[in-house]
């Protein structure tokens, strides 16, 4: 069964994005725990968390079908220690928030390297910082979102994401999470090479290490290595990949999110997908 949502708004507490995400028909969602461009944000309270778990319930979505993001402003590859020791401290603040929610996954961007150390240093960083995170935390599994290569930015190609999971001390506590616009723009072509880009997945990272999807339309082309999603059916890749994608078994029971720009059609893209996948 395919599960269906958005990156819905948590303004207010984090309890109302369950309510958000059913308003919108969703069986999936992700959410924001804290302000996602602040180092430092007050404690989740003892009601708020109450209310989310409360809400969840009531909505019936599973812990393992919400995806929550971290703060943008972290990276975990920092080439410069007092920058990656504060990332490292949000990361970890980031992972017990999940915890108290009762939540099984963190969706996080690797980092980046900034063109001051290399790939592989960078990416070895970013291992031993989730390490870190796991060590701090119980039951919330760190979940590496591949990237589209901009700037400096890790992750875009399936090796990068290998190289970290095979640094992970506790395997089971690692996953992936693939965006399609990301997957697209960083070079991989889904439209012409379907079947041999997730082949190349397997092979080389493992369909048993992924947690989730980004479900995103793009607005640039193959290989630009630009990342801005677009909607559904309106960007490069098109509505034939998605009816292709939601008929796919391998991406069954784990939440596939949609980040696309148009938040007002949400409903309509989930319903749309939810009828492909049929």
């Amino acid at each position: 069964m395919k599960y269906i949502g958005a990156h819905v708004s948590a303004s207010g507490g984090v309890e109302l994005a369950p309510v958000n995400a059913h308003q919108i028909g969703a069986t999936a969602f992700a959410l924001f725990t804290k302000n996602q461009r602040q180092w430092v944000s007050k404690p989740l309270t003892e009601e708020s968390i109450a209310k989310f778990k409360a809400n969840c319930e009531q909505y019936g979505f599973r812990p393992e079908f919400i995806l929550p993001h971290d703060s943008y402003l972290i990276n975990l590859g920092h080439p410069e220690e007092e920058a990656l020791m504060k990332s490292r401290a949000a990361f970890v603040d980031e992972m017990q928030r999940c915890e108290q929610l009762g939540l099984k996954l963190l969706n996080f961007h690797p980092g980046s390297h900034l063109k001051q150390i290399s790939v592989e240093e960078s990416l070895a960083l970013v291992a031993e910082s989730i390490n870190i995170a796991l060590e701090q935390t119980t039951g919330v599994t760190a979940v590496i979102e591949n990237t589209a290569g901009q700037g400096s930015n890790l992750g875009h190609e399936f090796w990068h994401l290998k190289y970290i999971i095979d640094r992970v001390t506790d395997k089971s506590r690692v996953g992936v999470c693939l965006d399609t616009c990301h997957t697209f723009t960083a070079g991989y072509d889904l439209l012409s090479d379907y079947d041999g880009v997730f082949n190349a997945f397997a092979e080389v990272v493992g369909f048993e290490y992924l947690r989730g999807m980004h479900i995103n339309d793009s607005k640039k082309e193959l290989g630009s290595r630009v990342d801005r999603h677009d909607s559904i059916g309106k960007g490069f890749l098109g509505f034939p990949f998605f009816e292709r994608l939601m008929k796919d078994e391998r991406f069954d029971n784990m939440p596939l999110i949609l980040e696309t720009i148009d938040e007002t059609l949400w409903a309509e893209e989930i319903a749309w997908l939810k009828e492909q996948a049929q």
